[in-house]
């Protein structure tokens, strides 16, 4: 009896090392944000690298910002190579979710130092480019497609929504979602790694001022995700404070609708699924005082019990 008692005593004396020395699971994802905010500020636009763990095989999500985003990361350390080889040799294809020029305009302004590479986006996105931006009146013709002389750096990939795709250069795989953005459709992008899961989304409204079920279709697909711990981050924009009426949101998030829509994602899973999911809040628009409102709203609206995330240009995030 006493023999049972000391080892009892003794097995709550060490269960807490025991806990302690349990290996923690390593990280899927590394993110590397080039840019973060929505707006003016044509440093900081949309603009994240995303690379399995321990590799240097990193797709862009979006393309708003690329020399001054992957310059900060550099001073930073956050990569210990130069500027020229992370967009050389470290990017491996860009993923536009839609034309807009604040998530494209990196590319397009780089592309004359940038390697051979794969633009990939829904077929309305890749025609916009094509037809409008890798132009000789515009610029010069990069692609493979579209004028000539094509100069054939980059190679267009459209996505069939839904559809998994192989990632050239990378051990990462893709689907595409459209997404309601005002006028025009934009993408939410699902990487993934292994058996593990990020997902990015580009501009959105929400469902009910799209009058669409564009989000709705999303949040099912990734909800068993969700249930499994298979998504590790989502990426979301919230674009203004509630204080902008919804006539003149154009296709953006306010805190209200992103919580609102949060809580259709809940009613797929369940409140406590969601306590803890990583959400890294992208696209927030200046001035200061206006993301400072965002920030503060959407922590008053988190009942959820969200991890808010807010990315900052040239640090890395590990999910």
């Amino acid at each position: 009896m006493r023999f049972k008692q000391a080892l009892l005593i003794l097995t709550y004396i060490l269960l807490p090392f025991v806990i302690l020395a349990q290996p923690k699971s390593k990280p899927a994802f590394r993110l590397v944000p080039l840019g973060v905010l929505g707006g003016i500020d044509e440093s900081n636009l949309s603009a994240y690298m995303l690379a399995a763990t321990g590799t240097d095989q990193y797709i862009c999500l979006d393309a708003g910002t690329l020399h001054a985003g992957i310059q900060r990361a550099v001073v930073n350390k956050t990569f210990r190579v130069s500027g020229e080889q992370v967009l050389r040799q470290y990017i491996k294809g860009y993923f536009i979710s839609h034309a807009h020029l604040d998530h494209i305009a990196g590319l397009i302004i780089n592309s004359p130092e940038d390697s051979s590479k794969n633009i990939y986006g829904l077929q309305s996105t890749i025609e916009t480019i094509k037809t409008h931006y890798f132009t000789w009146a515009n610029w010069a013709n990069f692609a493979d497609q579209g004028e000539t002389p094509a100069l054939k750096k980059y190679h267009y990939r459209v996505l069939d929504p839904g559809t998994e795709t192989d990632i050239e250069n990378t051990k990462l795989k893709v689907q595409a979602f459209p997404l309601s953005h005002s006028n025009l459709i934009s993408t939410a992008f699902l990487v993934q790694s292994n058996d593990n899961y990020i997902l990015y989304l580009g501009d959105t409204g929400s469902d009910t001022i799209e009058k669409s079920s564009n989000l709705q279709n999303l949040w099912q697909a990734v909800a068993p995700l969700i249930k499994n711990k298979k998504l590790k981050a989502i990426l979301i924009e919230v674009s203004f404070p509630n204080e902008q009426p919804d006539k003149t949101l154009f296709g953006h998030l306010t805190p209200h609708w992103f919580m609102a829509e949060m809580d259709k994602l809940a009613t797929l899973t369940s409140p406590a699924e969601l306590k803890g999911l990583n959400i890294v809040v992208t696209h927030l628009k200046p001035p200061t005082n206006s993301i400072t409102r965002i920030k503060a709203q959407l922590k008053a609206a988190n009942q959820l019990q969200l991890n808010l995330i807010y990315p900052v240009q040239g640090k890395a995030l590990n999910f």
